[in-house]
Order: structure tokens, then sequence, then C-alpha cells
């Protein structure tokens, strides 16, 4: 359940944001970018139930409006009725142009736009925020605030893995055509015995029965698979030292909280959807076939973008 909180003062700002997890991820610079340049206002976020936790902490997220696209016309109504009951300094819709015009606002600013080929969907999100920017402002990094229970939680979590230097892996993917074989990343996880004290294996539900064979290794293994909410799955992440996975929102995650991260790409677009941040590297299989990507090429990039963060 997403905590709710209630105004700070009249005036606020309204951010509609994407749905999926990396998606909402590479919109926080534009919430990062609004609460510097209004640092009295609240901003109002309408997100999807699926990804919204990850907001839920930030200390500029005034109230958080929950938008299920399965609902009826009667729900979307009442969403709306309770948006108008605020008037707003700026609305900022990155997903749809609609809703903005039902919404009382003293300035509304949309992306209207497509994908532009080459630009990275973080630089995408930005463009659309920066006429309200001082002139040459940079895009800040994505960036996950994390809640002091899922810190405590995760710490209960992880307490058998030994040592602290860990690595967390999301072996899963929303399509079976973004996912490294299974057993690649178990083989993957036998070579970092010799760099890392223990492994965190991280996803959803759905990718329990492909987690199961990455436990019986030499490396220990803690197996959160289907077992945390995101804010859980997010502490996780920031306790390792690096971060390897599938073009999928954990990736995402990984990077805005400036963990080391390794994503393989096989026929996916990186140029506009790799994790955004000097922390994160992509690994591009051969001919695009990840079946065809060795992990002991995975694991080089990984422990060179290891060493090299530390140092």
């Amino acid at each position: 359940m997403v905590e709710v909180r209630g105004p700070k003062q009249d005036g606020r700002l309204l951010v509609i944001t994407l749905s999926n997890i990396g998606d909402l991820v590479m919109t926080t610079p534009v919430f990062e970018a609004l609460s510097r340049q209004y640092p009295d206002y609240p901003i109002d976020c309408l997100a999807d139930a699926r990804s919204c936790e990850l907001l839920a902490s930030a200390p500029y997220i005034g109230e958080l409006f929950i938008r299920d696209k399965r609902a009826g016309w009667s729900a979307q109504f009442e969403l709306v009725k309770r948006l108008r009951g605020r008037r707003y300094v700026l609305i900022v819709d990155l997903r749809t142009p609609l809703i903005p015009y039902l919404l009382r606002a003293e300035r509304r600013l949309i992306k209207l736009r497509t994908a532009v080929p080459g630009i990275h969907a973080v630089e995408e999100h930005f463009e659309v925020v920066r006429s309200v920017l001082p002139s040459g402002t940079e895009i800040p990094p994505c960036r996950l605030h994390l809640a002091e229970s899922a810190r405590v939680r995760a710490e209960e979590l992880l307490s058998a893995l030994p040592g602290k230097s860990w690595l967390a892996v999301a072996p899963g993917a929303n399509w079976p055509g973004k996912k490294w074989p299974n057993r690649h990343y178990r083989e993957l996880l036998q070579m970092a015995a010799t760099a890392f004290d223990g492994a965190v294996i991280l996803g959803s539900a759905d990718d329990q029965p492909d987690s199961r064979s990455l436990e019986d290794l030499d490396l220990p293994v803690c197996n959160l698979v289907g077992v945390t909410d995101l804010p859980t799955a997010c502490a996780a992440i920031a306790r390792a030292m690096a971060f390897v996975g599938n073009d999928s929102g954990l990736g995402h995650m990984a990077a805005a909280l400036s963990i080391p991260t390794v994503t393989v790409f096989g026929s996916g677009r990186p140029e506009r959807y790799r994790p955004w941040g000097l922390s994160a590297h992509v690994v591009l299989a051969p001919g695009r076939r990840l079946d065809q990507l060795l992990p002991a090429q995975v694991f080089e990039s990984l422990r060179t973008l290891a060493l090299s963060t530390e140092a």
C-alpha cells in the first residue's frame, strides 16, 4: 500500500508519469529538476500501481494518484474529479496529451512527439520541461529514494549472506526475447565466486522457476525472487557491490542507485533504453543473439566496471 501524503501548501505541481518500472525510473530526472526549480512546491504524481512505490519515499512527492487503465469510465471520471479539485502551477504530462486539458493549471507541458531516433528516453523526457528550467540546465542522474522500512526489511532478508561484497542478479525480463539463457547466469555466478562473497537473486514471481537453478553453487546465494516488493528490492540492490541483469526495470533501478550495472542486450535498443548513468554499462550479444553471448564476456565487463568504480 502506497502512503499518501497531504499538501504542504497551496502551490503544487503535477507530473503524469509512465507505467513500466524502467520507464518510470527514466523520468526521475524530470522530478529531480522540477523539485530544484520549485523547492517550495510539492509534486503530485499520477502513476500506475505497479511502479509508483518507487516514488513514494521521494521528499518532493506530495500525493500519489493511482490510475488503473483497466478500470471503467466511472473510476476514470472520479480520478479526474479528484485532480480537478486542485489548481496546479504546472502540469507535466509524459504519457498522454488528454488529461492535462481536463484539469486546472496555470501552465501545461505535454510530450507530443514519438520516439526520436538516436535520442535516449531520458533525454526525450527531459526536453518536455526544459522551458521552465534555467538555460543550460544539465540532466540530473536518475535517482531513487529508499524508505527506511525497506532498508530494514532488506537487511533482514540478506542477513544470512556472508561478507559484504555481494553481486545482485536479475535473470528475468518481461518477455523471453530479452532473457539471457539461465545456464549462462549459472556459469556467471560460478565465476563470480572468485570476486564476490555472495549473490542476491531478484525478480518477480514469474521468474521463480528459473531462479531455483541458480541456488546450488559455489557462491552463497540469497534468492529473493518473488519475495520482495519494489522498495525492498531497491534496498537489496543498494547493498550490492555490482548488478548484472537483462534489459529490465531492475537494471534501471540499480543504475539509479549508483550501483555499477551491467545490462545484457540482445534484440533491444540500448541507444534508447539502456540504464542511464555513469555507472551503467551495456554488453551487446553477438549478432544480437543472447545465446551467443558468453558468460566470460559478461563477467569481464562486470569485473572491470566494478573495479573502475571502486577506484
